[in-house]
């Protein structure tokens, strides 16, 4: 690898440090060899929100459409000089990331620029573009070359994808709708958002973690603790914010303590070690 490649991947690892630390607990517990790759895809899907949650003051239009054919650029090209999108081709090049995931993670975000409220399909639809994706994506790095292995482990990356995302939502409600005037859960209002409505919304992301731990279980070693983390986390915010009042969402984020996330921490690496999953 040239230095000019390995400067690149450096910084989407300094991205993933500065803007998520639960995520970059988890990439530091998978083999080294699948951390260059998972922090390039991070720095892409975390530049390209930016750009449609953060930059008000932009014509975030422009900026994407812009974003995007620097992105299809540098894969055709092999090289970019925004150091996100060369880190980030390296891997859709190196793995053989498949273009269509690409163009459903871009037309999610295009669609957080046109959509402030959701119907089923496209909720369905941007879920797909913004996270199941982004599993898939990942899952591929951990199986290049190993196509049977990725089909049979797809519908779990996606069902965890899927959870993430639905957590995600439920703990930005406030911001997304009073900061960007969004609602993602189809056929709720902000305004009358009662306890009917977060159980129903509990229990389908409940049973999308169900979907997703026979295949975290299965994964191979070298990958397994760090997504087993991840689920971890995640599972302790649904449970968080399941002990919570649907107002009370509306108010706050709710978040993991670093304590809690520590605790979770330990007892993830010994459950992994003695196959206690």
């Amino acid at each position: 690898m040239d230095l000019y490649t390995r400067n690149a991947l450096e910084c989407s690892e300094i991205t993933t440090k500065n803007y998520s630390t639960s995520f970059s607990m988890g990439v530091r517990l998978l083999d080294p060899k699948f951390r260059p790759p998972i922090y390039a895809i991070y720095g892409f899907v975390r530049f390209a929100d930016e750009i449609v949650d953060t930059f008000h003051d932009q014509d975030k239009a422009r900026l994407l459409r812009t974003f995007r054919e620097q992105t299809y650029e540098a894969i055709a090209g092999g090289m970019s000089t925004n150091p996100i999108l060369h880190s980030y081709q390296w891997v859709v090049n190196t793995y053989h990331i498949d273009k269509s995931l690409i163009d459903a993670f871009l037309k999610s975000m295009e669609m957080d620029l046109e959509k402030k409220t959701f119907s089923l399909e496209e909720y369905q639809e941007y879920i797909y573009g913004s996270a199941e994706v982004v599993g898939l994506m990942c899952l591929r790095v951990f199986y290049a070359g190993q196509d049977e292995e990725y089909q049979r482990l797809l519908p779990a990356a996606r069902k965890l994808g899927e959870a993430f995302q639905k957590v995600n939502f439920l703990r930005d409600m406030r911001s997304d709708q009073k900061e960007r005037g969004r609602m993602y859960f189809p056929e709720v209002d902000f305004e009358s958002f009662d306890q009917q409505a977060k159980d129903r919304i509990e229990k389908e992301i409940w049973e999308d973690f169900q979907g997703a731990f026979p295949g975290i279980k299965t994964l191979n070693k070298d990958a397994r603790l760090g997504v087993y983390l991840a689920y971890r986390y995640y599972l302790e915010l649904l449970k968080k914010i399941k002990s919570e009042p649907p107002e009370n969402l509306q108010e706050y984020r709710f978040s993991v303590s670093n304590q809690k996330k520590l605790v979770l921490l330990a007892k993830a690496i010994l459950r992994n070690k003695f196959d206690w999953m």
